[in-house]
């Protein structure tokens, strides 16, 4: 063998062996969110105003606004009102971190912003901001608590925390925004979707997204074999009287937002994402073809094959709870 041959033979031997083929390919990043929109330009505006570190914008072909953290929220415009029954797909809502939340909450209601109301479990008792009733941060990973808890801090003469919490604001064809969290400037920092097996769901995103998965101190170390895990008891602060199921609850992190699942709340089947008023999320790639050649080979769900999008390509799959995620080929 020629030194030539035996050097081709090496370099042809490395790119083969089972070291390289197997080392992961990088987590995307959050891209975007997309909304349908019987007026995305009326839509756009309404963001903001209400968020003013966004920036009005436009990619490929879409209306457009940009968060400070460079996730986009795209309108596509659609002749009727989209479907926004926040039960009825895997996608509830998606959120903002502002910088000081209770200021925010008592600024967007200054300018005549509607908040929806979160009900308290006692009788027909609500408020704006979760810390104003029960539990303050306790009860379940500190969201919620569930009757008995509610009863028991009552006898012991436990009262609101107060200070931040969370709060849902009306936007624009029945969408719902969180305002939660602190952080300077404020962001888009979140989406929040249902699943039947939310540590499966994030199993899955971990599996074939290579997502990280949202550290909860004390939690167990989960598997495919032990992730179906019972649906908890209805606990509150709740958008709905009748309360919420908040545990189990898992999350993954693309970037600096979070994907985070709750229980179906329904005994219905999630219906398919697309045509709805979320529609879809977009995740960034740096190599559209390797994420297609590892999608394929493990049978993930394509709902669209690679396409033109502005001056790029992207791929549409289906995540587990049957909602539309796209990888954008970002340079």
């Amino acid at each position: 063998m020629t030194r030539r041959t035996f050097a081709a033979a090496a370099a042809f031997a490395l790119l083969a062996s089972p070291a390289l083929a197997q080392t992961p390919l990088p987590p995307p990043a959050f891209h975007h969110l997309m909304l349908n929109s019987t007026d995305p330009d009326a839509a756009a505006a309404f963001y903001v105003k209400a968020f003013p570190s966004t920036t009005r914008t436009s990619w490929a072909g879409y209306p457009a606004i940009l968060s400070p953290t460079h996730v986009l929220i795209l309108f596509n415009k659609v002749a009727a009102p989209p479907d926004a029954d926040p039960l009825s797909t895997a996608f509830w809502h998606f959120g903002w971190n502002p910088s000081d939340q209770r200021a925010k909450v008592a600024a967007l209601q200054a300018q005549g912003f509607a908040f929806a109301p979160l009900w308290t479990g006692q009788g027909d008792g609500s408020v704006v901001i979760s810390s104003d009733t029960l539990p303050g941060m306790g009860g379940v990973y500190g969201l919620g608590e569930t009757r008995a808890q509610m009863a028991d801090n009552i006898a012991k003469g436990v009262k609101p925390k107060g200070g931040p919490g969370f709060a849902y604001l009306m936007g624009p064809d029945g969408a719902l925004i969180e305002e939660e969290g602190l952080s300077d400037p404020e962001r888009f920092n979140h989406v929040h979707m249902w699943q039947e097996e939310p540590i499966c769901a994030q199993l899955w995103y971990q599996k074939h997204l290579n997502a990280a998965a949202r550290a909860r101190p004390g939690a167990p170390q989960y598997t495919e074999a032990n992730c179906h895990v019972p649906r908890g008891e209805v606990t509150w602060p709740s958008l709905t009287k009748n309360g919420m199921y908040r545990y189990p609850v898992a999350g993954v992190m693309f970037s600096d937002v979070a994907m985070n699942w709750y229980m179906n709340q329904t005994d219905k089947p999630l219906a398919p994402t697309r045509g709805h008023l979320m529609d879809s999320v977009g995740l960034g790639v740096a190599d559209l073809d390797a994420w297609v050649a590892k999608l394929k080979a493990e049978k993930v769900t394509f709902l669209k094959d690679a396409f033109r999008i502005g001056d790029t390509r992207a791929v549409t799959i289906e995540g587990p709870s049957h909602e539309a995620i796209e990888l954008v080929e970002v340079k």
